[in-house]
């Protein structure tokens, strides 16, 4: 295997590829409007996302743009394949058709291969990509596999993706993921276990011990993480630092609404919220009777 750190794709349905590299899926749920329940980010005191040093994790509430991370979100760490996120969306905007074509099984399958001969093809990519969405922590090597990033990075790319096109062929080939890498390691583990998730981007050292990362989209979230450990290790940490599931994350530090002041004559139903009150309220002033009119103020008559 000639790749230093690899990635692969979520369970999904089969799909046929035409040269173009776009799948045909028209059921992504990306769009505004289709919101559903994100997972909750357990903070610390400090709030931040509460995990293991050997961990970074970053996520983003898309509809409110609340981002949370831990402490170490912007380390530079082992970009494994969670970097062939950057080299197809360098390819699918200057590739030919073939090589777009390519840069979607790249991220299907997390095929290293692939990855090379793109790389050696397009060797900006990864920094081009970096210096386009401000990835502060990503950094190209000679060998893709030696490139650098961020859980916090590939967040805000993915951040901008969702915002740019919600049909963006990084996100269908994400979600159209294989459940088996090209090099038979199962993609299954890390931020693909939180709820919500519908697309997924793994990586992992070529011993498959030292380094695991994982990368997922949801309607209404990004979330990305990078361990120091196994495939175990990672997963166990992304679940442990988040929560059950919520619409909206609560958004720290905001203030409280200010208090409404007390109208004359009305009752303040903050400190008695009695019905009987709002019942005694001063009566309307009675109108002047208008002549010819019957008087509604007693019992309609029965002939009008």
């Amino acid at each position: 295997m000639n790749a230093r750190h690899r990635l692969t794709p979520r369970p999904s349905r089969a799909i046929r590829l035409g040269l173009t590299g776009v799948i045909a899926v028209t059921s992504l749920p990306l769009a505004a409007g289709n919101v559903a329940a994100a997972p909750q980010p357990k903070l610390t005191p400090q709030g931040t996302i509460d995990a293991p040093g050997r961990t970074q994790i970053s996520f983003t509430h898309t509809p409110t743009g609340a981002h949370y991370g831990t402490a170490n979100e912007n380390e530079a760490r082992p970009g494994l394949s969670i970097v062939k996120l950057y080299i197809a969306d360098y390819v699918f905007k200057h590739g030919t058709e073939a090589d777009k074509a390519k840069a979607t099984q790249m991220i299907r399958y997390s095929d290293d291969n692939i990855a090379s001969e793109l790389y050696g093809r397009y060797p900006d990519s990864i920094n081009a990509t970096a210096r386009e969405y401000g990835l502060s922590n990503t950094h190209g090597a000679g060998h893709w596999g030696n490139s650098t990033t961020s859980s916090a990075d590939t967040v805000k790319f993915l951040e901008a993706k969702k915002r740019e096109n919600p049909s963006d062929p990084v996100l269908v080939a994400m979600s159209t993921a294989s459940p088996v890498a090209a090099d038979g390691y199962r993609q299954d583990y890390g931020t693909a276990t939180l709820p919500g998730v519908i697309g997924t981007k793994w990586g992992w050292s070529d011993d498959r011990q030292s380094v695991h990362a994982s990368a997922s989209i949801g309607p209404d979230f990004s979330v990305a993480a990078n361990t120091y450990g196994t495939k175990e290790a990672h997963t166990s940490d992304v679940q442990n630092a988040f929560g059950g599931t919520v619409g909206t994350p609560p958004l720290p530090g905001l203030p409280d609404s200010p208090s409404l002041p007390n109208i004359p004559g009305v009752p303040n139903l903050s400190e008695s919220p009695n019905l009987g009150e709002l019942l005694n309220l001063p009566e309307s002033p009675q109108l002047p009777q208008i002549p010819g009119l019957p008087n509604f103020t007693g019992q309609v008559p029965a002939q009008f």
